[in-house]
């Protein structure tokens, strides 16, 4: 068993810097199929989802390879329409294949996709989109095919402004002939960043971060060279251990602009932070105060970074009351903090934390930002914690305990 043994008490400080972000990166390699030749995709993390997307990749004929944070496609040879049940099942982003694939080649078959088990979220409005376009989908109980030789673009309002849906619908539409006009997108900055990379592929796509996203499809698209934007959940993740721990740290690479919920909450918490071209610092002083927030679709406070406040939060002081309406199951990570001492209640989709001080425990990352939660979590806490199930870490955040021991933290990879 591999397990992360963190001893917590002790303050943060310096600086380190945020990688790219996983959101943007595994939509933008999907993206890549949309053209014949080599792109070059820059500030590219090495995480465990981008090595499954690079696994599609090549079992669609593409030639893959990293250089650092840079990773070169070379889609020339691409041919394959059928992605693997085992690596579908991997993660939820495998379903942006479809999209992709439905625009270069006319058709699409895979098993159901897979990820953090967090509740409902069912793919429907991939689908439909998929359908509105033209496409023949038929959905059996064991994979998924989508027919589409002739897409033509279309009016398409989404019921829900899902991220999902949203890229497979912006992908799908590349490779549509006439105007595709989608309405209630997400408006998420991962969606403008994957707009960035296609309108560097010479697609005519604009309106990203807005109410209405326009597409112009049927143009003949290049490889592109792009940087992908900062994760601005990791970002999220370093402020908020440094909330927990105490201290302050500076993080490069991203000035914080697509983290305003967050920052603001933190404030609100004591923390003293300030944005800076390229960089955004904080202070913070334990303990940390009570806020109130409620989850929601960009701009409101994103559901990924409630699990790490919440963990901040528990070693703190007063009530604070965290509100999800995205996820279901997003609460599973509670156990776990309360085995590590906090006192959080649930009454129905809104978790009561009254803060009190954290002890060491052992625990198990239940998903990717739950656990992620439990490190933030321990960070604050008094003695030894031992954190399990890492793989769900790893899907997210490269080399964080090489980053939290830049920044002072006591925390080693341990094998049994």
């Amino acid at each position: 068993m591999e397990y992360f043994a963190v001893t917590g008490g002790h303050p943060l400080e310096g600086t380190a810097a945020v990688h790219g972000a996983k959101n943007s990166a595994l939509p933008i390699l999907a993206a890549a199929l949309l053209a014949r030749g080599e792109s070059v995709i820059h500030n590219c993390p090495d995480l465990t989802d981008v090595d499954t997307a690079l696994e599609i990749l090549t079992c669609l004929g593409c030639r893959a390879r990293r250089e650092g944070r840079t990773l070169l496609v070379d889609t020339s040879c691409a041919h394959g329409t059928h992605i693997p049940d085992r690596l579908m099942g991997r993660m939820r982003a495998s379903v942006l294949f479809l999209g992709a694939l439905l625009a270069r080649e006319g058709r699409a078959e895979a098993g159901w996709p897979g990820g953090c088990a967090l509740g409902a979220r069912p793919i429907d409005l991939h689908l439909a989109a998929f359908q509105a376009l033209g496409a023949r989908v038929r959905d059996h109980a064991e994979h998924i095919s989508c027919r589409g030789r002739t897409l033509r673009g279309t009016r398409l309002t989404l019921p829900i402004p899902s991220v999902g849906a949203t890229e497979n619908a912006m992908l799908a539409a590349c490779g549509a002939e006439g105007v595709t006009i989608l309405q209630n997108p997400a408006r998420e900055p991962e969606i403008a960043d994957l707009q960035g990379f296609l309108q560097a592929m010479g697609a005519h796509v604009e309106g990203a971060g807005t109410d209405t996203i326009i597409i112009r499809g049927g143009r003949p698209l290049r490889p592109a060279v792009y940087r992908v934007m900062a994760d601005r959940i990791v970002t999220a993740t370093y402020l908020c251990s440094v909330a927990s721990a105490g201290g302050e740290g500076i993080f490069t690479g991203t000035d914080g602009s697509h983290l305003r919920p967050v920052l603001e909450a933190l404030t609100a918490a004591g923390c003293a932070i300030r944005r800076e071209p390229g960089r955004v610092i904080i202070r913070a002083r334990r303990p940390l105060g009570r806020v109130h927030i409620t989850t929601g679709p960009y701009p409101a406070f994103p559901t990924d970074a409630q699990p790490l406040l919440a963990a901040a939060l528990a070693g703190g002081v007063g009530e604070s009351t965290i509100t999800e309406t995205i996820f279901d199951r997003r609460f599973r990570y509670v156990q776990g903090l309360n085995t590590l001492g906090a006192d959080i209640c649930l009454e129905g989709n809104t978790a009561r934390i009254t803060g009190r001080p954290l002890h060491g425990g052992r625990v198990t990352a239940p998903d990717l930002r739950g656990g992620a939660a439990l490190v933030v979590a321990a960070l604050g806490a008094e003695g030894e914690s031992r954190i399990a199930g890492l793989h769900h870490i790893q899907r997210g955040y490269e080399g964080l305990e090489d980053t939290l021991q830049t920044l002072g933290a006591s925390i080693r990879t341990v094998q049994e």
